[in-house]
This record gives C-alpha cells, structure tokens and sequence, in this order.
C-alpha cells in the first residue's frame, strides 16, 4: 500500500457512557472487583453525608439527639448497619488488593487475593451481624 493512497480513518467518538463502568457482563474477577469497588466507593461518600446529617442532631440538642437515637434502634437500622459493615470491610480489603498489586505483589494471584477479599469481608460481616442482634 502506498502512502500517498493511505487515507486516515476520522476519529470516532467514544461510546462508551458511565454505566458501562458497571456492567458485569463478560467480566472476570478483576473486573467484578473494579465494579464493586466502585459501588462501594459511592455508598461510602453517601453514607458520609448521610452520617453528617444526623450528627447534625447533636446541635439541636439533648432531646433532639436522643430522639434520633431511639429511632435508629429500629430493626431496619440495624440491617443497614450490617450492609454498611459489609461495604466497608469489602472496600478496604479490596484496597488493600490494589495497594498490593500496584507494588507488584501478588499480581500473578490477583483473583484468589479477589475472592480471600469477598470471604473475609463476608465473615467479618456474619460476625459483627451475630454481635448486633
């Protein structure tokens, strides 16, 4: 082929859109835990905010505050609390994973260090659940 008859294709725009970051299928284990680090990423920066707003009920007062707390005891609360247990023992063990992998350790066991990760968060998980009900 001569270069004088070689036309460059045009640049196509990207298709990809932020909802592809978390579909599952045809994903390994890596990329099961890139999408579940980053599920759990978003649930911790909403949990943040949600965990500033009812610290917010300390400014209100004593009976403000104690009011709040009664209703968190409720059931439901506690069951939000186990899947807020879970999420972050799974993110930060997930982490940690990544932490080692950018050091080159472990690399060639990434998807075993993957699903240590699930099965330590999900016993960490079974246990605190076992303490709070």
């Amino acid at each position: 082929m001569d270069s004088e008859t070689y036309q460059r294709p045009e640049p196509r725009e990207p298709t990809r859109r932020v909802w592809a970051w978390f579909r599952l299928r045809g994903r390994g284990a890596g990329g099961w835990a890139f999408v579940l680090h980053r599920l759990t990423g978003i649930v911790l920066v909403f949990y943040l905010f949600l965990h500033f707003y009812f610290l917010s009920y300390l400014a209100r007062g004593p009976e403000a505050y104690a009011a709040m707390l009664a209703a968190m005891k409720s059931p439901w609360v506690t069951a939000l609390e186990v899947g807020l247990i879970a999420t972050v023992l799974f993110h930060a063990l997930n982490g940690l994973r990544l932490v080692l992998m950018g050091f080159n350790i472990g690399v060639p066991r990434h998807k075993a260090m993957f699903w240590g990760a699930v099965g330590v968060a999900a016993l960490g998980t079974v246990l605190a659940a076992a303490l709070m009900f």
